[in-house]
């Protein structure tokens, strides 16, 4: 295994998944700039060789299911990396998908159960937005980190509080921090 890069945050790390192209790509979930998830779905689209692991805490039943929708091919918890990340690493690479054991309920249950997860109400920029806001960037800083006009980055907070039906900016926070997007 060879390192090709480390990234400081979401969208960095596609950068450096576009240039490099690796074979697989290590990230979290809670990512600053841009989350996991929606680093994933990226990936996915511009790089589709590479292979997605996250590397996080959330153990919970809709991160996981909503990362293999994503196309993550690994999923392992923080808790269990010493044990589990190599091994992942490893199987993904030979094309198979891996679960850290604390995990791999949640994929069973929602399978058995066919539960759906609730459809998101938000376009993959809206998130981005989100995610931006509520870590206390303001819409200048949003405009010049995604490379859209003030006017833009203004009108995409205008439209997911409308579709979130909030309207003030501790809401936003709130519900970005239950949606993990951000961590308190």
């Amino acid at each position: 295994m060879q390192v090709v890069g480390e990234a400081n945050d979401g969208q960095q790390a596609i950068g450096l998944i576009e240039k490099s192209q690796p074979d697989i790509a290590v990230m979290d979930i809670g990512m600053p700039v841009l989350n996991g998830l929606d680093a994933a779905r990226e990936v996915h689209r511009s790089s589709p060789k590479t292979r997605v692991i996250l590397l996080t805490r959330h153990d919970e039943d809709q991160y996981v299911t909503e990362a293999l929708r994503c196309g993550v091919r690994g999923y392992v918890l923080k808790s269990q990396a010493a044990n589990d990340l190599v091994q992942a690493i490893q199987q993904v690479h030979r094309g198979q998908v891996y679960l850290s054991p604390g995990v791999s309920r949640a994929v069973v249950d929602a399978y058995l159960t066919k539960a759906q997860v609730p459809v998101e109400p938000l376009t993959t920029r809206e998130r981005q937005v989100l995610q931006l806001v509520a870590e206390g960037k303001t819409t200048k800083d949003i405009a010049t980190l995604l490379g859209i006009s003030v006017k833009t980055a203004e009108s995409h907070r205008t439209r997911l509080m409308q579709k979130l039906d909030i309207h003030e900016t501790a809401s936003l926070v709130r519900y970005a921090i239950r949606r993990g997007f951000v961590q308190p």
